[in-house]
């Protein structure tokens, strides 16, 4: 017989097999409100097929085993070829299979953007990797659908059900993934340093054939059926072009993987180096119109940065409930103790403030067309992308150390999502580039601006505390370009908690708005760590029900 020294008790796996759009009521609340009751139902199942176990396993699998380069074969021939762990294709078509990648443009329907960021949403709480060629693809169907001859090849892939994983010429295939050739060594964000040069093939202009030769330093994914690569046209400045896997010929086109990036976190994703060796491709726009369009595209994976981490601070507060409200400490389940309830609050508090700031940005990109509508989505979005993304990064840290050292062990998913987090705050702008974005738009937009402070004013209803906060966001946005830049993370940050206050206060329970409001802009002290709230007078017993019901 075998030694045994102790029972294992007290020990508690993280929550599987539970409905994710079932027990997220301000979810649910969203899409109504949104105007999109018609897609609850198959939210609704597939919140279900995302909640239980094997869907769990298929995401630990897909990190734990992430993709392979292949560069060569054995006789030594190039193929660039990266092997993927079977869960990352079963994942993409689970996704896919929803519609979720064109549903915002293949759809007429009012709500069709807040159904969108709800599957996103839900999908980034169980395995976040396979959003990105998700974003990318679906961020370049409007830039692309403006090129007819592109346009009329692609529109059906695009909008395709189906995941095709083979490495196949296009024409072979049943879907289109599209990924993102933006940035360089020298560079980084500041895309208009780029050195990668194209000649034209012949006349060149809008539609016309490019040579294209440098180096992209992130290329993700490499294995998409084309990529928006930006270069330098010697006569125009920085170009857009559309850079196919393979030629119309058949044959592969000269984009070499160098090699495959070792991230922190997103594993199961691959993002590469590459090097552009007189790369066919195809110009977008017109010639020296490469910055705006890139512009146009970051937008939409900004959105997506968005709700991508509002759905890592929805699976971290969920995480922490299921555990805390079963795990013993000191004679007592720990969500019953004062201090881990302050923490488990202030985790649902964030987690609901951070999904109603998308799912306002959701209105504001399907009705663009309207004045105000506009102010949100230009002004805000950066402000959203700067400081949800953040949180994430802090406030999964948090839900990790609930777990203690069972959650920083990569046996499962604490670690995972505090690994994924930073990406969406560095990926598409940085916290910095974010902020002078918010001073930029300010700055160029008055009307707009003017037009989003009558809207929070609108929703503040007269609350002194509101009406404060819109106040100081105005005097701010007085200061001179230098003094604004100076200061751009706290007026970005001002801006985005001032919006989620007036959301929720409009939006969400009493209790909710209440403790989020006397939290962020009355409580001088809170901020520096989670839980350090004073939960004198509020509701806790209704938050932390209402973020997971029992």
């Amino acid at each position: 017989m075998g030694w045994q020294t102790h029972e294992v008790s007290n020990q508690f796996d993280e929550l599987t097999d539970y409905k994710l759009l079932d027990s997220d009521p301000a979810l649910g609340e969203a899409l109504s409100r949104a105007g999109a009751e018609w897609a609850v139902p198959w939210l609704r199942g597939y919140g279900e097929t995302l909640g239980r176990a094997e869907t769990f396993e298929l995401a630990e699998e897909a990190n734990l085993f992430p993709p392979r380069l292949r560069a060569f074969d054995r006789r030594g021939r190039r193929v660039d070829q990266v092997d993927f762990h079977p869960a990352w294709h079963r994942l993409l078509q689970m996704y896919r299979g929803q519609g979720l990648v064109s549903l915002p443009f293949a759809e007429e329907r009012g709500g069709r953007w807040a159904a969108t960021l709800a599957g996103s949403y839900l999908h980034g709480q169980v395995e976040a990797g396979t959003l990105c060629p998700a974003t990318m693809t679906q961020a370049a169907i409007p830039l692309l659908r403006r090129e007819p001859a592109l346009w009329e090849a692609l529109r059906d892939k695009l909008f395709s059900h189906v995941h095709d994983g083979r490495d196949l010429p296009l024409a072979q295939k049943a879907c289109a993934w599209i990924g993102m050739g933006m940035t360089e060594k020298q560079g980084g964000s500041d895309v208009r340093a780029n050195t990668t040069r194209a000649e034209p093939l012949g006349h060149g202009g809008r539609g016309g054939e490019y040579r294209l030769r440098g180096h992209k330093w992130f290329f993700s994914a490499p294995t998409s059926d084309a990529h928006l690569v930006v270069a330098q046209l010697a006569d125009s400045g920085p170009s857009c072009f559309y850079v196919p896997r393979w030629l119309p010929d058949g044959s592969r086109n000269a984009v070499a993987i160098q090699r495959l990036k070792d991230k922190v976190g997103n594993r199961s994703n691959a993002s590469s180096e590459v090097e552009l060796q007189d790369a066919w491709g195809v110009l977008l726009g017109e010639p020296g119109r490469g910055i705006p369009t890139i512009i146009e595209m970051a937008t939409y994976t900004r959105l997506n940065c968005v709700i991508g981490s509002a759905a890592l601070l929805r699976q971290a507060a969920t995480q922490a409930l299921a555990y805390t409200r079963r795990r013993m400490a000191f004679g007592k389940v720990l969500a019953e103790q004062a201090a881990m309830r302050a923490v488990l609050a202030d985790l649902a508090l964030e987690s609901e403030a951070a999904l109603a700031l998308a799912m306002r940005l959701a209105q504001a990109f399907e009705r663009d067309g309207e004045p105000a509508e506009r102010a949100w989505k230009r002004i805000v979005t950066p402000a959203a992308k700067f400081w949800v993304c953040k949180r994430a990064v802090e406030w999964s840290g948090e839900a990790m150390e609930i777990f203690g050292g069972n959650g920083y062990v990569d046996a499962g998913p604490m670690a995972r999502l505090f690994r994924e987090a930073p990406v969406n705050s560095i990926w598409e702008g940085s916290g910095n580039v974010m902020c002078l974005d918010v001073a930029r738009a300010v700055r160029r937009e008055p009307e707009a601006w003017e037009r989003l402070l009558a809207d929070l004013a609108a929703m503040a209803a007269g609350e002194a505390g509101l009406t404060d906060a819109i106040g100081d966001l105005r005097a701010q946005a007085q200061a001179g370009p230098e003094q604004l830049e100076a200061r751009g993370r706290r007026f970005a940050q001002l801006l985005a908690l001032t919006a989620q206050a007036c959301l929720l206060r409009a939006q969400s329970p009493a209790f909710i708005a209440d403790a989020f409001i006397a939290s962020r802009l009355r409580d001088a002290a809170w901020g520096r760590v989670a839980g350090a709230l004073d939960a004198g007078g509020m509701d806790m017993e209704s938050i932390l029900r209402r973020s997971l019901p029992v």
